[in-house]
C-alpha cells in the first residue's frame, strides 16, 4: 500500500509542477490537491525513517500551490487595443481601395 501511495504521490506531484508552470490557471489545483492527499496518506503510512520523501513531496506541493495562487492573484489578464495595428489596417484598406480604383480607370 505504501509503494502505491508513493508512486501516486510522485506522479501527482510531478503533474502539479507541470500544471503550475503551464498557463492552466486554477485547473492546476486539481493535481495539487490529489498530490497533497496522496502525500498526506503516504506520510501517515510511513514509519519514522521513511518520512523524508513524503515530507519533500508535501513541501513541493505546497510550493506549487503557493505559486499557482500567487500567479492567479497577481497576474492580471488584460486585452489592450493596439492602435498602431488598427491604423495600419485602415491604411492598407485605403491603399487596396485606391489600387482597385486605379485598375478600374486603366480598364476604361
Amino acid at each position: 500500500m505504501r509503494k502505491l501511495l508513493l508512486v501516486l504521490g510522485i506522479v501527482f506531484t510531478v503533474l502539479a509542477i507541470v500544471f503550475s508552470i503551464l498557463p492552466m490557471d486554477t485547473i492546476a489545483f486539481l493535481p495539487i490537491g490529489l498530490a497533497l492527499v496522496f502525500c498526506l496518506l503516504l506520510l501517515k503510512k510511513s514509519e519514522g525513517n521513511q518520512k523524508k520523501i513524503p515530507t519533500i513531496l508535501l513541501f513541493v506541493c505546497v510550493l506549487s500551490s503557493a505559486f499557482v495562487l500567487g500567479k492567479t492573484i497577481l497576474v492580471k489578464d488584460e486585452v489592450v487595443e493596439d492602435r498602431q495595428f488598427e491604423q495600419q489596417k485602415m491604411e492598407t484598406k485605403q491603399e487596396a481601395k485606391q489600387e482597385l480604383e486605379d485598375l478600374e480607370k486603366d480598364l476604361e
